[in-house]
């Protein structure tokens, strides 16, 4: 070029910082004439993204102070909170001079990853002015942690205060339907859609499915996904699971078969969902070829989920022996949902000469899950060994060990 600008000099040095290379990002920025705050901006995010978040605070001590804008800091900020890094996050965000909707936002979204809802919600309230993307961030990470009830709560208040929900909001609430098992909540959401004229785009559809599946209306969840324009790997592994789990393995499997012939590649959830209904289905002989298809044909690790289903497989069937012998030589240690497939198949089948095998594996565990104690104690207790029983719940007790009792949800208009 005869002639370079800011501007051009900001193109290049933007195309090399977003496609990762800031090495080439550097040389350039180091030879430019004349650098904006869009110069420093683009450079701080290029290694915010790329993890090296000492050189972005390093690159960000080093604007000038008439060029620290709000978005400087917002990018650093919400670099250290895409890396997990929430404490440096917090320090540079109490020292901002002034703050946007977006840096508040990502600090909501950053706790509500971690977990910590408590300090997510501490921060939205400190918020003066909110938009719909600071409720939809509260909302989403609501949602995420399984806190469905106060999601669906914060939807009121945030439509008290005026705002319209949009496509980020209905798909968080549709998935808080279906971890509630709500299907009256979710053709609610489902109406509301429709109400709103809100856009049915892949989210939104990916929920709906989600929901229907999973809250056993597997005729609407169907509908909606035949209709779809272009299904990617969460619309199939919604539709897969939440046949496998209602107990129509053979339609699962079909639909697995269909997503194979589509293109779409299986992930490893994939093969979760279609284990899981082998499992229910009772078929060995497929199960067995699909387990071998996740390494061989598509490359996936395998991973201890997977054991899992083929354990409860194994088990189901009888196939006892092979259960155990399998988790013997898996390539990671055995958990206790692993060892729990196998008691409970042991309960089934009535095989107590396994769990005496067994019982000594499950000792060396590092666990307070109560499933496998109880499994032991009512296997003994059906084949009328009382003493053994009784043994199991002491040892309970010993560890301090507590069985959560059972409950139903309710819901009535």
């Amino acid at each position: 070029m005869p002639e370079r600008n800011v501007v051009t000099w900001n193109a290049i040095i933007g195309g090399y910082s977003k496609n990762g290379d800031m090495g080439i990002a550097c040389v350039l920025f180091e030879q430019i004439p004349l650098r904006s705050s869009f110069t420093w901006t683009e450079m701080i995010d290029g290694f915010a993204r790329s993890g090296d978040l000492v050189a972005a605070r390093r690159l960000f001590d080093r604007v000038p102070s008439e060029m620290k804008n709000v978005v400087t800091w917002t990018v650093l900020v919400d670099g250290y909170v895409s890396n997990g890094l929430m404490k440096e996050a917090r320090e540079l965000f109490e020292a901002m001079p002034e703050r946007n909707f977006f840096v508040w936002s990502s600090m909501i979204a950053g706790y509500c990853k971690k977990g910590d809802v408590k300090e997510a919600r501490s921060i939205f309230d400190r918020i003066k002015v909110r938009n719909a993307v600071n409720w939809n961030a509260l909302i989403a990470g609501y949602t995420q942690n399984g806190f469905c009830k106060e999601a669906f709560e914060a939807f009121d208040r945030m439509q008290v205060e005026g705002f319209e929900p949009n496509e980020v909001t209905v798909a968080s609430l549709l998935s808080a339907s279906a971890q509630l098992g709500s299907l009256d909540s979710g053709k609610q959401i489902h109406d509301l859609i429709g109400h709103k004229g809100i856009k049915l785009n892949q989210f939104v559809l990916n929920g709906l499915v989600d929901m229907y599946a999973k809250c056993g209306d597997i005729s609407n969840a169907r509908k909606i996904f035949e209709g779809m324009p272009r299904r990617n790997d969460v619309c199939w592994n919604a539709m897969i699971s939440g046949l496998a789990v209602h107990g129509r393995s053979d339609e699962a499997l079909e639909l697995f078969c269909q997503m194979e012939e589509s293109g779409e590649k299986p992930n490893q959830v994939t093969f979760i969902s279609v284990l899981s209904a082998c499992a229910r289905g009772g078929f060995v002989k497929e199960g067995l070829r699909i387990f071998s298809m996740m390494k061989e044909k598509y490359g996936l690790a395998v991973g201890i989920e997977h054991y899992g289903c083929l354990v409860d497989l194994l088990g189901r069937a009888g196939r006892l022996t092979e259960a155990y012998n399998l988790i013997k030589t898996m390539p990671m240690k055995p958990n206790d949902v692993v060892w729990g497939a196998l008691l409970g198949a042991c309960r089934i089948h009535s095989e107590t000469e396994l769990v005496e095998r067994v019982k000594d594996e499950i000792g060396i565990l590092d666990t307070h899950n109560n499933a496998p104690y109880v499994l032991l104690s009512n296997i003994y207790a059906a084949s009328d060994r009382w003493e053994r029983a009784e043994k199991m719940r002491m040892m309970m007790v010993e560890n301090e060990i507590q069985k959560e009792p059972g409950c139903s949800s309710i819901t009535w208009q």
